[in-house]
């Protein structure tokens, strides 16, 4: 059987996008009306800048007390996110999600369109449970190399 790409993964194929003058809460709002975990942040040609999620919501506006209506997202985003193309495997991106704890991944065509954003609830179980079982072996690899 041959391993799913992320792009195949991907439950929604509606890609959520606000300009980097959106304030923290109309990207909240705009995620709790598309019931998403995060929204892509774009300049004017839809080019991707950042990404803005949930946590960053919680870590960097709500706990040290930022008024949302009046954060823009530029200030408070993840620029320059990690990006996947759409051709890598749904273990190779659980891998890096977890190396780096990310939730959240955009996909991005060679010509850097953005095509989805890949979540890790859009792996199933036994992928997840592939990608431990890489670490793992990455791990134990690395650990018993003579220094």
């Amino acid at each position: 059987m041959t391993e799913r790409t992320v792009l195949q993964s991907i439950s929604k194929r509606t890609v959520i996008t606000v300009s980097a003058q959106a304030t923290a809460f109309e990207a909240a709002g705009i995620m709790t009306k598309a019931r998403c975990g995060s929204v892509l942040i774009v300049d004017a040609a839809g080019a991707l800048l950042g990404i803005f999620t949930e946590r960053d919501l919680m870590t960097k506006v709500v706990a040290k007390a930022l008024a949302p209506d009046r954060t823009p997202v530029s200030e408070v985003m993840t620029p320059s996110p990690q990006v996947v193309a759409p051709e890598t495997s749904v273990s190779d991106a659980v891998l890096l999600m977890k190396e780096c704890g990310f939730r959240h991944l955009p996909i991005l065509s060679p010509d850097a369109k953005i095509v989805g954003v890949f979540s890790l609830r859009d792996a199933t179980p036994r992928e997840i449970i592939d990608a431990d079982t890489v670490a793992e072996h990455l791990d134990r690899e690395f650990t018993n190399i003579p220094l």
